[in-house]
């Protein structure tokens, strides 16, 4: 596997469960003025936790990061025939569309990583993604990927920065902004509480979370579960003003016939990607580490591990089909540790 480190690791097969980083702490001292607070926002889970000397403030502090995650969905929902991003599904194909700076922003940012990853990541998945209903265990026929994939392809998302507007090259394309919006989302909210004043918090949007500082000291230490065992927790990673996103295929998935059809759609195929149960990526800022989750689920261990060692600053682990646990040589230094969780670890 060239320069990888890879570390087998025995997983206990359970039902269908969540993989996704989730935060490990203790018990807090009777004089620490932690809040925190979950809501359902973005068709997934948001939890806010933050140090503050003022409960007022802090609660105040929530209320905004709670408010910046309403607004991301009412703009960037594809599932809102109201938002901007279902205006530029439902026009594009027929003219340039006038959008605001931060879509044109985070249109701009999915494009490079559409070209760093070799089209692995890609926002136009969804122009086959579209026909997966997860919910009532509907896919689309080989007929009806193979008419609908030619419009996968970023190539074909012209972004006009003069006119600040976005065409589609060809009839039948789509945007979905999933494998990077809740990322951007979870950043927006801790430049929000940075200039609130708080120094020491925890933002989390479904699989993508973000730490600002650390906690009561200590590193703040993020499990990465099983993805077979919504119990079991398989590596444990200390942060400090870090972001981790994990991407799995048990987040949204339905099985046929023994079969997983799940939401990382393979950009080449217009299928469920094969051959990884998850992907998490430690990184500087959540829109990073959820832009790379994506192609690292998709390209594999060692293709996606590759593409990890040649951007400074990120880190990975992967875990294979067989159970098998790889990570990025980031991970063995002293700074990033991968360790093994005790029996009296708890997650969340």
């Amino acid at each position: 596997m060239g320069d990888m480190t890879r570390h087998k690791m025995s997983l206990v097969p359970l039902c269908a469960a969540a993989l996704c980083a989730a935060l490990l702490y203790g018990i807090l001292p009777a004089h620490a003025q932690w809040l925190s607070r979950e809501d359902a926002i973005m068709g997934t889970a948001i939890h806010v936790e933050l140090w503050t000397d003022d409960p007022m403030a802090g609660e105040a502090a929530i209320d905004a990061v709670m408010d910046e995650m309403r607004r991301i969905d009412r703009e960037m929902s594809p599932f809102k025939p109201e938002s901007e991003l279902s205006r530029i599904n439902r026009e594009a194909a027929d003219h340039p569309v006038p959008i605001s700076v931060e879509m044109f922003d985070i249109l701009s940012r999915s494009i490079e990583f559409s070209k760093l990853s070799g089209g692995a990541f890609d926002v136009t998945f969804s122009s086959v993604g579209y026909m997966y209903d997860y919910r009532r265990h509907i896919k689309p026929t080989d007929a009806e990927i193979a008419k609908a994939l030619p419009g996968i392809n970023y190539r074909h998302m012209l972004l006009d920065a003069e006119h600040r507007t976005v065409k589609f090259a060809r009839p039948g394309m789509r945007v979905d902004l999933g494998g990077i919006g809740k990322g951007y989302a979870v950043d927006n909210c801790i430049a929000i509480l940075k200039k609130r004043g708080i120094k020491h918090a925890l933002v989390t949007a479904g699989g993508d979370s973000r730490v600002l500082g650390d906690r009561d000291g200590h590193p703040w230490m993020v499990g990465i579960r099983d993805p077979r065992s919504k119990d079991n927790v398989v590596a444990l990673i200390p942060l400090i003003n870090s972001a981790i996103s994990t991407s799995g295929d048990y987040e949204r998935y339905f099985e046929v016939n023994g079969v997983r059809y799940h939401h990382i759609i393979n950009p080449k195929t217009g299928k469920s990607a094969t051959g990884v149960h998850s992907a998490t990526v430690i990184g500087p800022d959540a829109t990073t580490t959820d832009g790379l989750t994506k192609p690292v689920f998709i390209l594999g261990p060692e293709k996606g591990l590759k593409l990890i060692e040649s951007i400074p600053g990120v880190d990975a682990v992967v875990i294979d089909a067989e159970g098998r646990m790889f990570y990025s040589s980031g991970l063995v230094n002293e700074k990033r540790e991968v360790t093994a969780p005790t029996e009296s670890t708890s997650s969340r």
